[in-house]
């Protein structure tokens, strides 16, 4: 089903999403979108979302189960609390991505931005998963409970700005940031440690990217050409002796 979103408030856009589900539509068309936020809201099951134009803030936030594509960039909180689906964006994609994510997978093309996956967790068999094929800016993987982040900097040389911003995995305490290339320490935030590649981390990597390049028909081998660096806590407790005594 074809909806034309245009300048429409995003409740009344909302809403036609909604009534649209409920008379039976498994795969919606959003064309001209400009801006409308909570766009996927709280959805659940295998819906197919296909957006044309920039989503506003909180794309898919509580989203559980569908597939939302998104052909252009996103705007603030891509997957807010998302427990399950997946999110692919075709172009960038701007701050607080995957804040408090419990699951499902968002794929960006692009760059992406400030606080990016902060408070990720995983629960039981839930890892959630964001890859970026840019750079990202600063407090990557702040607070990360859990999870998998990913950033490729594809096209950093052609850019010439740095892969990651400031205080990457500030007060990280779980899960892992696989970086494509050199990370220098002075990046690092506060708890967070970097740690040599091992089979297994090989083979997530592997695994996740090779989903990730057939979403946007990019060559696996080419991108795995390239070393990658991974980032995890350096302690369970990174913020312990602030408030402990020895």
């Amino acid at each position: 089903m074809r909806i034309v979103a245009n300048y429409k408030h995003f409740k009344v856009l909302n809403e036609e999403i909604q009534q649209a589900i409920k008379n039976g539509a498994a795969q919606l068309t959003l064309e001209d979108v400009n801006g409308q936020s909570f766009i996927a809201n709280s959805l659940r099951g295998k819906l197919k979302i296909d957006i044309y134009g920039t989503p506003g803030n909180d794309l898919a936030m509580f989203m559980d189960g569908p597939k939302v594509t998104v052909f252009g960039n996103a705007q603030d909180g891509v997957g807010n609390t998302m427990s399950s689906g997946t999110i692919v964006i075709h172009g960038d994609a701007r701050d607080i991505l995957g804040h408090s994510m419990r699951g499902g997978k968002i794929f960006v093309r692009g760059d992406v931005g400030y606080r990016v996956g902060i408070h990720m967790k995983t629960y039981k068999s839930n890892v959630p998963i964001i890859v970026a094929g840019g750079c990202a800016g600063d407090f990557l993987g702040e607070y990360m409970a859990g999870g998998i982040i990913i950033i490729l900097g594809l096209h950093n040389a052609a850019k010439k700005i740095d892969l990651l911003g400031d205080w990457v995995a500030t007060g990280q305490h779980g899960g892992a940031i696989y970086v494509r290339g050199e990370v220098d320490d002075s990046k690092l935030g506060d708890g967070a440690a970097q740690f040599p590649m091992t089979a297994d981390d090989e083979m997530i990597v592997k695994k996740v990217l090779t989903e990730y390049c057939s979403e946007f028909s990019l060559s696996l081998e080419r991108v795995l050409e390239t070393e990658f660096k991974k980032i995890a806590p350096g302690s369970l407790r990174p913020y312990a002796a602030l408030y402990t005594c020895e």
